[in-house]
């Protein structure tokens, strides 16, 4: 699903971003509701960028990337933790682009996720290459995602990816 979002473009620098685990739900400009094989989750593009909630019988995850005044929790290059019964892994890769590549590639991505099931996008207004998008998918028993942050201003595309997998019983008892 693509969407122009109605508000001002608030994280205009990718150095700007920040990471948390387990916040509560923000102000969200859109949302996709989505239920994978006994998981529940929501994808939530912000003015600030986007946050991710899981949850299934497992527990429940949230994850938020976005610029968060007063957030101490820069953006991790990657980060494996422990929640629950769950192990979670992020990751994120800065993508520096020339003008046109960085054109082409926001609009591969922005088709990419625009025509998926479990794909959201929106654009800023002012400028068609400012976008978030998430994409979400189940495999087994890992729930994944991938989000884009663009950046045209700078030429930068910030990527990131998530997995989120029950650890088998034996490990999860360890």
């Amino acid at each position: 699903m693509l969407t122009t979002l109605k508000t001002a473009y608030t994280d205009t620098r990718a150095g700007d971003l920040a990471w948390a685990l387990g916040r509560e739900p923000l102000p969200a400009l859109a949302t996709l509701d989505l239920h994978l094989h006994g998981s529940t989750v929501q994808l939530r593009l912000l003015g600030a960028s986007h946050q991710v909630l899981l949850e299934d019988d497992s527990g429940r995850c949230s994850e938020t990337v976005a610029c968060m005044p007063g957030s101490r929790s820069p953006l991790p290059l990657g980060i494996s933790k422990r929640l629950g019964s769950w192990d979670y892994e992020f990751a994120t890769r800065v993508e520096t682009l020339s003008r046109g590549a960085f054109a082409g590639r926001a609009q591969e991505l922005l088709a990419l996720v625009a025509d998926h099931p479990n794909g959201l996008a929106g654009t800023f207004p002012g400028d068609p290459h400012a976008f978030t998008a998430l994409l979400v998918q189940r495999l087994g028993q890992q729930v994944c995602w991938r989000t884009w942050h663009a950046y045209p201003q700078e030429g930068q595309l910030v990527a990131t990816r998530t997995r989120v997998a029950v650890r088998d019983r034996e490990t999860a008892l360890a």
